[in-house]
């Protein structure tokens, strides 16, 4: 039976939050008095507990899914490497000004496959939430980025991408630096690499802070993910002056992995184990992996030249518009 550990609720999980009360009360019993069978009840409970989590996430409203993808128990870059890959070598340092916290990289084995794997990295306390400024990079964080795709494309290595950031760090020094024309020149860079390029929304994906590692031949969403320009607070802040509509303001961006799929602005969901990605980091990390394996092979057949033709018609091609004859 699987070890349940100490977990934080969101208010719409207080149904799931109740039957895993119970385990726990049970489990401790069970510990005190170890001669009674507790495990037919437990069972019962563990079973009523997925059915739980699984009506939950069938459920969901747009600003539900994004409340999940901030929940605080969800796995960060560093837990999918650390389940995904082998022989992991963190490389640092834009050769510029610093390393940048909020994004990490490095080479590592998927599979027996060797790929530079970079993404946002927020921390799993306070202090180190603070130290990864939140999965807020800086410039430098985006030119270590750039740097270490640079590399993979010397080494002829493909690279994944993981986006979790709120946003690219808006303060004034990150601004002095040249945030914008970091994140501008990640895009442009990125279009040209000879390189395959796979980037997955593991979280929070938000404007240009998620863009400027967000370039790629193949773009996945987990499911309990958003993509778009703003976040909702920000969005019901400037339309109506409050962040109470921040509901609505979700609703209306359409920003859901499901969205995003249907606009095809990303190519595919992978689905996350009931309830989210913070029940099972193992079986999220191994989904995730059974997408990016084979899409590593596929896009490994094609000729650099001809991905990077695709990669731009690719971009070209979002949106949508009509002509009217002039």
């Amino acid at each position: 039976m699987a070890q349940l550990k100490q977990r934080q609720f969101l208010d719409f999980e207080k149904p799931v939050k109740e039957l895993y009360d119970q385990v726990m009360q049970l489990k401790q019993l069970a510990e005190k008095n170890p001669k009674l069978d507790y495990s037919a009840t437990l069972q019962q409970l563990e079973e009523s507990m997925i059915e739980k989590r699984r009506e939950i996430t069938h459920h969901l409203t747009p600003w539900q899914q994004v409340q999940l993808s901030r929940h605080p128990d969800r796995p960060y870059t560093h837990a999918y490497i650390k389940r995904m890959c082998t022989n992991y070598i963190e490389l640092y340092g834009d050769r510029n000004v610093k390393d940048d916290k909020a994004i990490v990289g490095g080479f590592a084995q998927i599979d027996g496959k060797t790929v530079m794997i970079i993404g946002h990295q927020k921390g799993i306390n306070t202090k180190m939430r603070q130290q990864r400024n939140f999965g807020m990079a800086n410039p430098e964080g985006y030119r270590k980025a750039l740097r270490l795709m640079k590399l993979a494309e010397k080494f002829n290595k493909p690279i994944v991408t993981l986006i979790d950031t709120p946003g690219a760090f808006p303060g004034a020094e990150a601004e002095e630096r040249g945030q914008g024309e970091a994140i501008a020149r990640n895009i442009y860079e990125m279009m040209r690499l000879k390189v395959p390029v796979i980037c997955v929304v593991i979280g929070e994906g938000a404007s240009g802070g998620a863009l400027g590692i967000g370039v790629g031949d193949r773009v996945l969403m987990l499911q309990n993910t958003w993509y778009t320009v703003i976040s909702p607070e920000n969005c019901s802040s400037i339309l109506w002056r409050s962040w109470e509509k921040k509901e609505v303001a979700a609703e209306q961006l359409k920003l859901t992995s499901a969205d995003m799929k249907s606009f095809g602005l990303v190519d595919e969901v992978v689905p996350e184990p009931y309830g989210g990605a913070h029940w099972n980091y193992q079986e999220t990390a191994d989904t995730l992996k059974s997408y990016i394996s084979p899409l590593i092979e596929e896009l490994e057949a094609i000729d650099p030249e001809e991905r990077i033709r695709q990669r731009i018609e690719k971009y070209s091609q979002m949106g949508f518009w009509e002509e009217v004859p002039g």
